[in-house]
């Protein structure tokens, strides 16, 4: 008798517990929201740290940008909700901030935004199947695997279009090069742009490197660039050392026209009170904010009037442009909220290469391999701004 009613009640205890276990699961969505009535789209960057004038834009942008497509009704009629993560340019913390995005019921992944948190990141988008756009991630490797894109240009398309765009603009002129020679960004950039310059016949008649260990003086690149005469100095760099080889080159008396990639947006902001020591520098960039377009026009005013008179640099517009491509994606794929991740990467990953949009950085397709088609433009730093070149 005791026996029978042991068993009865073991029977009925673990009936109990599957139940539970079963509601807990949440129907296995892996990773994707248990609330049927909104998207949510993660978001990773750097908004502490070195690297936090790039993460603070990127969200900024992006959430400018949910921010109106709620407003405009959503995307297939549902709203967004977008939850950011601070990964501090470091890519153990990326993936960390990656899978605390997932705990929060994240279904897609816009981000990361520095191309070594983005590669360590991709590889776990891969293992979920989990469509990534990441708006600022370089590196070739940051996309690696058929569910992610980019919205910005890869490293070796800035070296490219860096040294065509030289060779038409300074013909005849000599050209040096400062690099980063343990940085996967700056080396990938400078190591397509020397081979291009090459092809094109411009003159390179130095080229300085320096590592992560070596980045805070400079004295001994420039005056070799010094002596070399050249006239123009490409840096396929970020900000933080621009900034230091501008100061440092001001002293040598080194006058010389500079030019660089994206990395070198947020000079002005570090440079500071000597901020003077960034005009006439020129970069490629897919975004002036002072373009007389009407979307650019539109969105720099909406982002000034949201973050307290900012102007926009070319992150927060690629982030920008970021969301509105997913929206373009998602409508074009027919994706609900319901669906499970893998099921809304592989319709997103196919509409993806079918859509066309117009954003603030220029007009855009995507291949297969999520590498964009779009056209850069030049700008240059003029009494403090950024602005395009005729």
């Amino acid at each position: 008798m005791k026996k029978s009613f042991m068993k009865k009640f073991a029977a009925v205890s673990m009936a109990v517990m599957m139940t539970f276990a079963m509601a807990g699961c949440g129907g296995g969505d892996e990773g994707g929201s248990q609330d049927a009535s909104e998207f949510v789209i993660g978001g990773i960057g750097p908004t502490t740290g070195a690297a936090a004038t790039y993460g603070e834009a990127v969200k900024n942008g992006a959430e400018l940008a949910v921010k109106e497509i709620n407003e405009a009704g959503g995307i297939n009629g549902v709203q967004v909700r977008f939850e950011w993560q601070d990964d501090e340019h470091d890519a153990e913390k990326s993936v960390n901030a990656y899978n605390t995005l997932k705990d929060k019921g994240m279904q897609m992944l816009m981000g990361t935004v520095t191309s070594g948190p983005c590669t360590a990141v991709v590889a776990k988008t891969a293992e979920d199947n989990m469509f990534q756009l990441t708006p600022s991630g370089s590196a070739v490797e940051s996309i690696k695997g058929d569910h992610a894109f980019r919205v910005c240009f890869s490293d070796p398309n800035q070296g490219v279009a860096s040294a065509d765009y030289l060779a038409e603009k300074f013909a005849g002129k000599k050209v040096a090069a400062i690099y980063n020679s343990s940085d996967v960004y700056s080396s990938g950039i400078f190591e397509k742009f020397s081979a291009q310059a090459q092809e094109k016949g411009l003159e390179v008649v130095t080229a300085q490197a320096f590592t992560k260990d070596s980045a805070q003086d400079f004295t001994v690149q420039l005056q070799k660039i010094k002596e070399s005469k050249a006239d123009v100095v490409f840096l396929p760099i970020y900000y933080q050392e621009a900034a230091l080889i501008l100061t440092q080159a001001d002293k040598m008396g080194l006058d010389v026209t500079w030019f660089g990639c994206d990395g070198l947006d947020g000079v002005i902001q570090q440079l500071g009170d000597d901020a003077s020591l960034a005009e006439g520098v020129m970069l490629l960039t897919p975004f002036v904010a002072d373009a007389t377009d009407e979307k650019t026009q539109a969105f720099t005013s909406a982002y000034k009037a949201a973050y307290n008179d900012l102007v926009p640099t070319q992150f927060a517009a690629d982030a920008y442009d970021a969301m509105y491509i997913i929206k373009a994606a998602a409508e074009k794929a027919g994706i609900t909220p319901d669906m499970s991740v893998s099921d809304i990467c592989e319709a997103m990953k196919s509409a993806m290469t079918e859509i066309e949009v117009e954003g603030v950085t220029g007009t855009m397709t995507w291949s297969a391999d999520g590498e964009p088609t779009k056209t850069p433009n030049a700008m240059v730093i003029k009494d403090g701004t950024y602005t395009a070149v005729e």
